[in-house]
């Protein structure tokens, strides 16, 4: 980007003080660590309020700040554009720089999958068109106009992903980005503190067409009927599915899954498709890519090369060795129910000569029903083949006690949020070199300190 303060004010319904005329604005950051000498500050009231925060922001070389108006003391040592709400004029300014490059867009939600979704499409998108992609899951209020401000003046086609914390949060996200093409992956129990049902957050996810473009197109999971209701609902749209099931327009045959890999082939293409990842779940990301890149016009034996060699977001079921020789699967940037059945699964059919151990923290934000959401992981563990299950925080302490009524013969091993170094100590003492351990947690429960530290010895 490239703004002078006066087109900026402009742009937020601002009003300029103590205007520079050699000041030229190319990137914006609301933490003020990330300044340099041609950054404009946006100071958020979250939390911590950001304002607090200008003179560290000055020190780092920022040229101007926003500034919300009914904040005393601006600043009187840089240019200041005060406006009424900092983040909507952050939106605004992202809105505007959006349409001004006017790449294709591709908005990609869903309880689970997004992240790697993202990926894959990006791959994919990135064989025809100049490609910018949201960096790692920054995808909420704050990141999604980060994303936006941060591409390339040429960007063709922007591959964004559209969090959901509470109601209406995908109805402002999608307005702001106006997709071209909607994608949904899945709906799980994600925040279900917030929405109470799995409908509710179906109902929430399929605000993600509000923003829709006219002549847009909703890529969405057939198999979940949840949003097969929905999208019959809204006669008017362009959709596309796929899944798992024949019934999808782009659906998996012939799946084989190895531990790092897995591959298949599609109903629309003799073509076999690898991808970098294991897993049906992931087989099922990659359909929603696949649909995404025929929506783009991109031919399959391009899709085909960029699924193989696609940069996978880091602590996405990504799999490690310890110096001992045991292999680790490590998903510990999130988790729900869903996430977690479907990984155990995968897991289950990955082959080894050693034990299988799994390690599950808390899955957070899932509200009153969260107790008893932990406990009904037992099924899931019981048809894992496992050896033993290494459990962490309050909420796991459900699971660890019916598995210990159910599940006898198992050993299972319960530590408080605060112990991970029991925990650390303890599967230590158990991985053998051809054991397999799974690691997967909400991120809130940091396991990806306990996979530092296995893969440190």
């Amino acid at each position: 980007m490239n703004y002078s303060l006066t087109e900026i004010a402009q742009i937020v319904d601002g009003q300029l003080i103590k205007n520079n005329p050699n000041v030229t604005v190319k990137t914006v950051v609301f933490d003020g660590r990330q300044a340099n000498h041609d950054t404009l500050f946006i100071p958020i009231t979250w939390g911590n309020d950001g304002h607090n925060f200008i003179q560290g922001a000055i020190d780092n070389g920022i040229v101007a700040t926003l500034w919300a108006k009914d904040h005393p003391h601006y600043p009187n040592t840089v240019p200041v554009i005060l406006v009424s709400d900092t983040l909507k004029a952050y939106q605004q300014l992202a809105k505007h720089y959006l349409q001004q490059v006017a790449p294709k867009v591709v908005a990609i939600s869903g309880s689970n999958g997004k992240t790697t979704t993202k990926d894959f499409i990006a791959a994919i998108g990135a064989t025809k068109y100049r490609t910018a992609k949201t960096p790692q899951n920054f995808n909420n209020e704050l990141g999604v106009p980060q994303t936006i401000l941060n591409m390339p003046a040429d960007t063709e086609l922007l591959v964004i992903e559209l969090g959901m914390d509470h109601p209406d949060d995908l109805d402002v996200l999608s307005k702001l980005v106006t997709p071209d093409i909607a994608v949904l992956t899945m709906i799980g129990e994600a925040h279900i503190e917030f929405f109470k049902t799995r409908a509710r957050i179906a109902d929430g996810k399929m605000q993600i067409v509000n923003g829709l473009k006219p002549q847009g197109t909703l890529v969405y999971n057939g198999d979940e009927p949840l949003l097969l209701e929905r999208a019959q609902q809204h006669a008017q749209l362009q959709t596309t599915t796929f899944g798992l099931q024949s019934t999808n327009n782009f659906y998996a045959i012939e799946q084989v899954s190895h531990q790092m890999t897995a591959e298949f082939k599609t109903n629309q293409s003799g073509l076999t498709f690898k991808l970098p990842l294991s897993g049906s779940y992931n087989i099922s990301n990659a359909l929603a890519a696949i649909a995404v890149g025929h929506l783009l016009a991109i031919d399959d034996q391009n899709i085909q090369i960029a699924l193989e060699n696609a940069t996978i977001t880091q602590n996405r079921t990504e799999w490690l060795q310890m110096p001992n020789g045991t292999q680790i699967l490590s998903d510990v940037y999130n988790s729900n129910p869903t996430a977690v059945q479907s990984v155990l699964t995968s897991f289950h059919d990955v082959k080894t000569t050693g034990h299988r151990y799994v390690v599950l923290g808390d899955m957070l934000e899932l509200g009153e029903k969260g107790p008893s959401l932990h406990a009904n992981l037992a099924p899931a563990i019981a048809n894992a083949s496992l050896q033993a299950v290494f459990l962490i925080g309050p909420l796991m302490e459900n699971l660890a006690e019916r598995l210990r009524v159910e599940q006898s013969s198992l050993a299972v091993f319960h530590f408080a949020a605060t112990n991970q170094t029991a925990l650390i100590q303890q599967l230590k003492a158990n991985l053998q070199p051809d054991d397999l351990v799974l690691i997967k947690a909400s991120h809130g429960l940091h396991l990806e300190k306990v996979v530092e530290a296995l893969l440190a010895d």
